[in-house]
């Protein structure tokens, strides 16, 4: 287990997805390779990293696609934590994918996975998306080990739905990530209020990979990825463009924090469901 005293730097990678998966991974690489070259000991991709759409060219893949395999040897040969944002992920008897998340280890095994509980089906920005068209929701809340932090996983448009993170904040979780491709209309306005609000609500630090820009199909992600405290303080966060932004997490902050203002104790389970 971590000890209070200790310190854990992570990175979030920002990212313009474009339409050539192909050169999406080599991009990814490149500033996956950066940031452990900083120091991080768990990286985090944004959603859909390698497609933003399931196409003839970029199929939904299977556990042993080119996609998840590059995330696995990328952690395995850095000696990292890699939490793949997301990629599309083929499920069985069904013509829609899965929008899944995978958190790898160090040696390169699948140490948790998750997938996206709420689709984003909505009408925003001049922009009609319609997730559940081509994707099928997941329906469990799963977190993770790394160095003995309990991580919970979470993507994009689950950052509206608090209940999510208080549901990993009682199983544990210390860190939420975030892998979005948060649009840039709702993230200007919503996106780091969220963000703040989920980290100070469970008391979590909060570390948020998001796409930036325009992308081929039309629509364009507001960036800003950024890593945030328990308290709701930012550590860091990215300027425009793709990049990575770095911060080192202070566990014993996080450990006075919950105990001088124990408010996930303090909890009314007996009255709120």
């Amino acid at each position: 287990m971590t000890s209070a005293s200790d310190t854990l730097r992570v990175a979030a990678i920002q990212l313009t997805t474009g339409a050539d998966a192909a050169a999406n991974l080599i991009a990814a690489e490149c500033l996956v390779r950066e940031a452990s070259d900083r120091g991080a000991r768990l990286i985090v991709l944004p959603e859909k990293w390698p497609s933003l759409d399931v196409t003839e060219s970029a199929p939904a893949q299977g556990p042993r696609g080119p996609w998840r395999s590059a995330a696995c040897d990328w952690a395995r040969s850095l000696g990292i934590w890699l939490l793949a944002g997301s990629i599309l992920e083929s499920a069985p008897e069904e013509s829609r994918a899965y929008n899944a998340s995978v958190l790898f280890s160090p040696a390169g095994e699948a140490a948790a996975s998750y997938r996206k509980i709420h689709l984003f089906d909505v009408e925003v920005g001049g922009h009609t998306y319609r997730e559940s068209a081509t994707t099928v929701a997941g329906a469990v809340v799963a977190t993770g080990l790394v160095d003995g932090l309990r991580v919970g996983l979470s993507i994009c448009y689950d950052l509206r739905f608090p209940e999510l993170y208080r549901s990993l904040a009682d199983r544990g979780a210390d860190v939420l990530v975030v892998p979005a491709a948060f649009t840039e209309t709702t993230g200007r306005a919503h996106w780091e209020v969220l963000l703040r609000a989920r980290a100070i609500e469970n008391q979590a630090f909060v570390i948020a990979a998001n796409q930036v820009g325009q992308h081929a199909n039309g629509t364009s992600s507001y960036g800003h990825s950024m890593i945030v405290d328990p308290w709701g303080r930012i550590l860091a966060e990215a300027s425009d463009g793709p990049g990575i932004v770095v911060a080192d997490l202070d566990l014993g902050q996080l450990a006075e924090i919950r105990e001088r203002l124990p408010a996930l104790k303090h909890r009314r389970g007996d009255v709120f469901l």
